[in-house]
Parts: structure tokens; sequence; C-alpha cells
């Protein structure tokens, strides 16, 4: 899965993980072209690759919205890599 943003983000969500902020959730979208748009909101766009099957091997919980949108509660650093 994929994680899309705005360059700006990039320093605190490499030292804190993707974390909801104001929403309930952490969106991720199942490809990365999705992802890119949605960084496009935010000025230049960056990806985050998330590794989803680790964060479920390890207990975290994957919701499917339905409009596509994967939630999960937050991913620590260590499930994802800037692609």
């Amino acid at each position: 899965m994929y994680h899309g943003t705005g360059e700006k983000f990039t320093a605190s969500i490499d030292k804190t993980g993707l974390i909801p902020k104001s929403r309930l959730y952490v969106h991720l979208s199942a490809d990365r072209e999705t992802a890119v748009n949605v960084g496009r909101r935010h000025g230049k766009p960056v990806v985050y690759e998330v590794y989803a099957g680790r964060m479920h091997e390890d207990g975290y919980l994957f919701y499917l919205s339905e409009n596509g949108v994967w939630l999960t509660k937050q991913v620590p650093v260590k499930y994802f890599n800037k692609v």
C-alpha cells in the first residue's frame, strides 16, 4: 500500500511515522498513482510504500472504506519506505 503527502511534511513523518493527526485514521492507497495524486494536493508529492503485510502479521488492523481507501490507526517508521 502507499501513502501520498506533500514534501513539506516528510521531516515530521520520517521522525514520528504516519499518524492520523486530525483524522481518525491514516489513509492509504492501494496503488502508487493514487498516492501521487493525493500528495499533489499538498505541494510537491512524496510517496511512502507501506509494508502492510508485515504490519498485519504484527497485529495491526486495517479497514477498507466504501470509497476504496485503506485505513489504519498509525504506521510506525519501521513499516514504510519513501519511494
